[in-house]
């Protein structure tokens, strides 16, 4: 695999650590901004705004700049956005920051996704696009639990600031390895939304609203029920969330070989076992060695489908892979609010800590139902000739035909 893949998944990895990081130290932020909890939830709640927003509305104003110079404007942003949050005075400017801080985000990862997919052959696509994300599953691994360490023994400040220089390392990894890409053809706003008009695009969407909110809808409240129900320590929680992390970076991994086979076929496994895991939960969360082999196996399912859901968009918004994979960043964001809300509600109906696996698993068969009618849609509708050629390996290539490897029609990209 090209080392320019190296230098996005350290960018991924910056990226997934002020994600999430933010979870681990809100008791310390919150008491230092002298704000209650639920007010310091809004560093989350911005940054996820910032997501929503920065991803269609940064794509599109970049969609004339070379890829490349793209990338390097966004982790510049990403660097600001954490300084901006180290040196925050009040807790205004702090949630500013943190809105800051998530605009470049879909944006890196939406066109990160198109870069990686060009650097390989077609049939590499799904594990080069799966070795970027997998920066973003370490950060759970290693980025936040340092983090966090680091923001408990000496200041959340630190952290940030400790976020921003992984920014840096990372936009020098981005501008030495990644190679530069060919300027984009002449594009133009109407072209860009034209793919959206494609019921399949909107079904790739429903997938991803629902088939990750029903990760999300556990995740949130992960710590509570191991806590509460199945006995561990604070401490044993921490290093359980780190078993979980380690199960999405297998999972994306493993996701990524598979959606290079038939990335459908892919989502249809993954997202049927992801609702049977979250359904074993009834059975396993009072016991601790159980329990933490379905934890693993939710981190490993849950993120499994991420390749074969960034390809499909690829395939599916010929005229504006950018923009659609940036798109789906925005619907990613969306699904984990949508679940994070839906696990709470039945939390505060009197249902219980392990109710919110119930509700992942019926949102898991509901995004597998969404899959299901866009691979039907595949088999009845014709096939489209007028897709557009792609950049493989830095060269023009013409569409390849069903089964087939792109063939070579045109110049090539500028190094």
């Amino acid at each position: 695999m090209p080392v320019a893949l190296l230098a996005l998944a350290i960018a991924a990895f910056g990226i997934g650590t002020t994600e999430f990081v933010m979870m681990g130290l809100l008791p310390e932020v919150a008491t230092d901004m002298n704000v209650s909890i639920s007010a310091a939830g809004g560093y989350i709640s911005l940054y996820a705004l910032g997501v929503v927003i920065g991803a269609p509305l940064l794509t599109i104003a970049g969609m004339r700049v070379r890829r490349k110079t793209m990338l390097l404007s966004m982790l510049a942003l990403f660097i600001v956005g954490n300084l901006l949050s180290a040196f925050a005075p009040t807790h205004l400017s702090l949630l500013g920051a943190r809105f800051v801080a998530g605009l470049p985000h879909g944006t890196f990862f939406g066109i990160g996704a198109v870069v990686a997919a060009s650097l390989v052959s077609r049939d590499k696509r799904g594990r080069a696009i799966s070795l970027m994300f997998v920066g973003l599953t370490v950060a759970n691994i290693v980025g936040v639990p340092l983090g966090t360490l680091l923001g408990q023994a000496i200041s959340w400040r630190w952290t940030f600031g400790f976020v921003a220089l992984i920014g840096a390392l990372a936009l020098l990894a981005v501008s030495v390895l990644v190679p530069r890409q060919a300027k984009p053809a002449e594009a133009s706003l109407r072209g860009e939304l034209s793919a959206f008009k494609r019921t399949q695009v909107w079904l790739a969407f429903a997938v991803v609203v629902f088939g990750f909110a029903a990760m999300f809808s556990f995740y949130s409240y992960i710590k509570p029920l191991l806590v509460q129900v199945s006995g561990y320590t604070p401490l044993g929680a921490t290093v359980l969330l780190a078993l979980f992390g380690t199960g999405m970076t297998l999972g994306t991994i493993l996701g990524g070989r598979l959606a290079d086979i038939s990335p459908m076929r892919t989502l249809y496994g993954f997202l049927s076992a992801l609702a049977v895991v979250l359904t074993m939960f009834t059975f396993t969360a009072e016991h601790t060695v159980p329990v933490a082999i379905n934890v693993f196996l939710v981190g490993l399912t849950g993120f499994a489908a991420i390749p074969s859901i960034q390809a499909r968009i690829l395939d599916q918004a010929k005229e504006a892979p950018s923009l659609g994979s940036a798109s789906i960043q925005s619907t990613f964001n969306i699904a984990n609010s949508l679940g994070a809300y839906l696990g709470g509600l039945v939390i505060a109906g009197g249902f219980g800590l392990i109710a919110p696996s119930w509700v992942g698993a019926l949102l898991a068969l509901v995004g597998l139902g969404f899959a299901l009618l866009s691979g039907r849609l595949d088999r009845v509708l014709p096939v489209d000739r007028s897709q557009p050629a792609t950049e493989v390996h830095g060269r023009h290539t013409a569409p390849a035909p069903r089964g087939g490897e792109p063939s070579e029609v045109g110049h090539s990209a500028e190094r």
